[in-house]
């Protein structure tokens, strides 16, 4: 083997997939202790103390949880379509973790700087639902199908204003490219337009993500469990990871889109000393607290409050926005210098 095809082939080859080990093995070690500081945060404000039997103040907890998960037996039900009940919660995990490609945690620190980012993580993202889907119809239950067809509308609901809410982004920083998103001008005025696009961007990727209160899809008290119900062991598992995963990739774009990403927060240059990558990933820490607070205080909604919120309210006020954005971009760009 020549020096060259080392040189040009081989080491890119071997740093790319360094790479990926250490994303993988990120995105899966945050997955697993962000079920245990949802336990810890949860248990704080219900005035209890969560996990404190397996480790240090159960700082072992996730590890045992795993290790249960996959010694358990994983049955697959007789009248279910085997082949599709199988690959359902794979395909789920997967998707949550092919999204990262494009996620910039630092200036130089992503794997696939591609100019269309952001339609990238669109195309993903939009797959998700057919994971659901074919776990809700291949469980050959009905409590599983109801969950999945309660799954795929809600998601589809609050894709569109979240597309939208991403469109009014895109229209300030001129920009796909996620990297350059976080790099482009904000003055505070256009900082101030966007904030209620960040309140409603907030809201949707709890219910794009089936997180309380619009954990409909897995309503224990009426559908048992959901499209879920039929899953045990390591495909139970997957699934559970996978909707981890998705919960730490929306918290990672939402800081990429609106808090600035691996930049020091509020523009100060003084804490320009701390590692980008710190600053993201204490930006996106702070996303998820939103979610545990969320599951910890706020009651499950109705289904049709959830779909009134999303087509009533959302799809009028991100439409408005956009038009609203729009002028006022075009407005300044007539002023004279």
């Amino acid at each position: 083997m020549s020096p060259d095809f080392v040189n040009i082939y081989v080491m890119p080859g071997l740093f790319m997939l360094l790479h990926i080990g250490i994303l993988v093995g990120a995105v899966l070690g945050g997955v697993a202790y962000l079920t245990y500081a949802e336990r810890k945060v949860m248990g704080a404000m219900q005035r209890r103390q969560g996990p404190m039997t397996v480790g240090p103040f159960g700082l072992l907890q996730p590890i045992a949880d795993g290790i249960k998960l996959l010694s358990k037996e994983t049955i697959v039900p007789t009248q279910s379509n085997k082949p599709v009940f199988i690959i359902a919660p794979m395909l789920l995990f997967m998707l949550a973790l092919v999204s990262w490609v494009v996620i910039p945690v630092d200036a130089k620190l992503v794997l696939a700087d591609i100019n269309v980012g952001i339609l990238y993580l669109f195309a993903i993202s939009s797959m998700g639902v057919y994971g659901i889907i074919m776990a809700g119809w291949a469980s050959n239950s009905k409590y599983a199908f109801l969950g999945a067809m309660r799954s795929a509308s809600q998601m589809i609901s609050y894709e569109v204003s979240m597309g939208l809410i991403i469109v009014n982004v895109l229209l300030v920083t001129g920009s796909l490219n996620l990297s350059e998103i976080v790099l482009a001008e904000r003055p505070l005025w256009i900082q101030a337009l966007l904030f209620p696009m960040f309140i409603v961007f907030l809201i949707s990727i709890l219910a794009e993500t089936n997180r309380a209160p619009f954990d409909l899809p897995e309503g224990e008290s009426e559908i048992t469990g959901g499209f879920m119900v039929e899953y045990s062991s390591m495909s139970f598992a997957l699934f559970f990871l996978g909707e981890y995963a998705n919960m730490i990739l929306m918290s990672a774009i939402t800081t990429v889109l609106f808090l600035g990403g691996w930049l020091p927060p509020f523009g100060i240059e003084s804490l320009a000393i701390v590692p980008g990558v710190i600053w993201f990933v204490l930006k996106t820490c702070g996303v998820l607290f939103v979610f545990l607070w969320a599951r910890a205080t706020l009651p499950r909604y109705r289904y049709d409050q959830l779909m009134r919120l999303g087509w009533k309210i959302f799809l009028p006020l991100t439409l408005i926005w956009v038009v609203l954005v729009s002028g006022i971009l075009v407005y300044t760009e007539s002023l004279p210098n």
